[in-house]
């Protein structure tokens, strides 16, 4: 754990008080239906990861236990996806976020997001190897009805509808229609959850960015221009804490290319 990059954005306005955040709660969390903690190491690691020091919120993450694994998986993996440089440091931060949750699901069947944490790590493992290679490991069925749990779970919990949409999304792009449903994938279904997490959580960058990703995955090049629009509007979203600035800056980043 040790060397990991700065937050390259700190800001003010992303350092809450626990009073702030209570406050705040709601809106920090309209992507992954996290309930408010009840104590305060807890929420003190959360503060930390809202901030952008990913290394100290994992540390105090996983100080603190229980409900604090979340965090320590949210901030590692939000890490690991943003600002992590080394695919093979990548991989073992995913890895070591599959296995926390896993053993988070064994202590807590029903925490949607043990489920969805594991879900978003092996999805960013089997996106660093090929479909095929996916499909033998059976990653893409683990994926898959790990989000479908978090999502019967927490029906509220956009990044879960985000990423089950892109799990569909990725394997009819990779595999063609026919041969995705055998995995139980299809377009319908992916744009069906895109919009969803849209209607849920409205303002989310990054649910916009996979939307657009998804949609161009799904119908082409036709989609293009609906799908830089949604880029643009990503890139125009206030942020509230840091993980949602890298979302913004990804957007802006595509969107200069």
């Amino acid at each position: 754990m040790a060397g990991w990059k700065a937050f390259a954005h700190a800001a003010p306005q992303y350092r809450y008080t626990p009073e702030a955040l209570q406050a705040n709660w709601a809106r920090l969390h309209a992507g992954d239906a996290e309930p408010l903690p009840g104590g305060a190491r807890v929420l003190a690691a959360w503060a930390l990861f809202h901030a952008g020091e990913f290394e100290a919120a994992l540390r105090a993450g996983l100080a603190a236990g229980g409900a604090g694994i979340t965090v320590a998986n949210k901030a590692q993996a939000v890490y690991a996806s943003h600002l992590e440089e080394s695919e093979k440091a990548r991989l073992a931060m995913f890895d070591e976020v599959a296995r926390r949750a896993q053993a988070q699901i064994a202590a807590e069947p029903d925490n949607p997001n043990a489920h969805f944490w594991l879900a978003y790590a092996l999805g960013r493992t089997s996106q660093g190897i090929s479909i095929s290679r996916a499909l033998s490991l059976g990653l893409v069925s683990r994926i898959k009805a790990a989000l479908e749990t978090a999502i019967s779970l927490a029906p509220a919990h956009a990044d879960a509808h985000v990423a089950l949409g892109t799990c569909h999304a990725e394997v009819v792009d990779k595999l063609g229609s026919l041969v995705a449903r055998t995995q139980g994938a299809s377009k319908e279904a992916g744009m069906r959850l895109f919009k969803e997490a849209l209607r849920l959580n409205p303002g989310s960058a990054i649910a916009m960015i996979e939307y657009a990703n998804g949609m161009v995955m799904l119908e082409g090049e036709k989609r293009i221009k609906d799908a830089e629009q949604l880029y643009a509007a990503a890139a125009a979203c206030v942020p509230a804490d840091a993980a949602e600035r890298l979302d913004v800056e990804l957007a802006r980043a595509e969107l200069d290319d």
